[in-house]
């Protein structure tokens, strides 16, 4: 594989982790918060509706764990094209 060829695959892999980790961000921000919320707010957790849950305090955890996710694969996928930090430093 040439150079240009190893890029072109690194930047693929990375539009599919962003693309998936929007979704799900997207899924749980708008859907759980506005599509859904009728249907989440029988559950409850803690007294409030999971609905109310989602909208003020999910979400915004989900945001976070998807960041960390994010970190971790983008980790990964630099020690496979050898795009690592450490490398570079070397």
């Amino acid at each position: 594989m040439t150079g240009n060829d190893k890029n072109r695959a690194y930047w693929k892999k990375n539009l599919q982790y962003l693309g998936i980790l929007l979704a799900v961000w997207f899924i749980v921000s708008y859907g759980c918060a506005i599509l859904f919320v009728n249907h989440l707010d029988k559950i409850k957790i803690g007294g409030f509706r999971l609905g109310f849950w989602f909208a003020q305090q999910g979400s915004i955890y989900v945001f976070v764990v998807l960041i960390f996710i994010y970190v971790c694969l983008m980790n990964r996928l630099d020690k496979q094209h050898g795009a690592s930090d450490r490398q570079e430093e070397e």
